[in-house]
């Protein structure tokens, strides 16, 4: 067989065995049950954070904007599943591969990034998630901040891994809210629709600069880290999973299991950005408030419009999906260290068992609650962490790519076909609307 047939194979993944499944009566239980890291990743894109920046593009720019959905959809759907498979092979996230096959200073600078973007994101999640809820019940901001900060942290730290987990799935349907905003805003279906399937560019760098922003919120580097993690945390927690690179029977029906997660995942984090987006274009650009800057303030902006319903609703989706991405952000900095040491890591593990990955998911999260009480201000810095973020994932990215193409990091399974060109594809976008935004600033 020649080296070209070989690699063919692989691409195709024909040279896997797999036993033929047995067809089992469709059970929705089971459906869901099978649904994990790739889930739980999609939903927790749509963070305060994110909510922010969706609601500041739907408010400047209408429905006009709503193609970057369209578009990042397969293309972050394709990164994301690179960075499973990453995880699902080797048993090891995207940090813990870096260690070991890569210089150190790569490690170093990538980690560091990373802890800084996290850890100002969730004190900007914080910070909006205690808005929202001052919008609903009053009191002071600054409890709610220490409130939701020390349970997202402590119920990571405490909990049964699998009890977790099973809080994080039924806290994505918190997003189902924004699905329910809708119709409370007296949407133009048909723009909606034109804004969905043709794009409308405007060449200014404010426009580019939002369209980095959602990229950056959209497709960004913590997603990778948690999803390749937690591919690789389900083999430490299932005895009957092992590293594909060790033991390949059933990579065939892993890797379909985990496109099935991660498409579901993606179209839901989709859905409801777009949802977000023409809610937000529907009222508020409508209207002419066009100086939304915050999630918070895009819910207090819909009561005059909208109604209190609305309001509430919108509100409500804030601290939901705020509890379920705190965790995810400061999961992904606690493994990306860990991983990067060769510590012990692992939400599955005991505290005493590993020390050291636990300190760092619980200092990211105390910083975050400790920048809320600072002069700086990080909702003022939240879309411009969008945009770091959207500059930092083409380093992130192209690393990935690399990676998920080294036989000495995926033996038999490197990824290849038209997976491996949609993750160079999605990479390249990225790459290009950072360009943009540069070229826009410049002239």
């Amino acid at each position: 067989m020649t080296r070209q047939e070989t690699i063919s194979r692989h691409d195709k993944d024909e040279d896997v065995p797999a036993a033929k499944p047995r067809r089992e009566p469709f059970s929705f239980k089971r459906v869901v049950k099978s649904l994990g890291p790739g889930l739980i990743t999609g939903a927790s894109d749509d963070d305060p954070s994110g909510i922010g920046t969706y609601s500041q593009a739907g408010a400047q720019l209408g429905y006009g904007i709503g193609w970057t959905m369209l578009l990042t959809f397969p293309l972050m759907t394709a990164i994301q599943e690179i960075s499973a498979r990453v995880g699902r092979v080797t048993g090891h996230g995207i940090a813990g591969n870096v260690c070991r096959h890569y210089p150190g200073w790569l490690l170093v600078i990538v980690v560091t990034l990373l802890f800084i973007a996290n850890t100002v994101n969730i004190a900007a999640d914080l910070s909006a998630m205690a808005d929202a809820t001052r919008l609903l019940i009053g009191g002071p901001a600054v409890l709610y901040v220490v409130l939701f900060g020390v349970t997202s942290v402590a119920a990571q730290i405490f909990m049964n891994y699998w009890r977790y987990v099973a809080v994080l799935k039924w806290l994505t349907l918190s997003l189902f809210a924004y699905v329910a905003a809708l119709a409370f805003a007296k949407v133009s279906w048909m723009q909606a629709l034109a804004g969905v399937l043709v794009p409308r560019l405007t060449w200014s760098s404010d426009y580019f600069t939002t369209i980095v922003a959602i990229f950056g919120t959209t497709i960004s580097p913590y997603l990778f880290f948690w999803q390749a993690s937690q591919e690789a945390e389900e083999q430490r927690v299932d005895v009957t999973k092992h590293p594909l690179i060790d033991k390949h029977h059933g990579a065939r029906n892993e890797f379909s299991r985990i496109r099935a997660d991660t498409v579901t995942g993606m179209a839901f984090s989709n859905l409801i950005a777009l949802s977000i987006i023409v809610t937000a274009a529907a009222t508020l650009h409508a209207a002419g408030k066009t100086d939304i800057q915050t999630s918070a303030q895009a819910a207090e902006a819909l009561r005059p419009i909208a109604g209190p319903f609305a309001e509430v609703i919108f509100a409500l989706g804030i601290v939901g999906t705020g509890l379920l991405a705190i965790p995810v952000l400061a999961g992904a900095t606690a493994y990306a260290v860990g991983e990067g040491r060769r510590w012990p890591v692992g939400l599955a593990r005991k505290p005493k068992e590993a020390m050291a990955f636990y300190s760092v998911l619980a200092l990211s999260g105390g910083i975050g609650i400790a920048l809320n009480f600072t002069p700086i201000d990080p909702i003022s810095a939240l879309y411009w962490s969008a945009v770091v973020n959207g500059v930092l994932a083409v380093p992130v990215m192209v690393l990935l790519m690399v990676m998920a193409r080294h036989k000495e990091v995926m033996g038999r399974f490197v990824v290849g076909g038209w997976l491996y060109r949609l993750g160079w594809l999605s990479t390249g976008a990225m790459a290009l609307s950072v360009i943009a935004m540069a070229v826009g600033v410049l002239l």
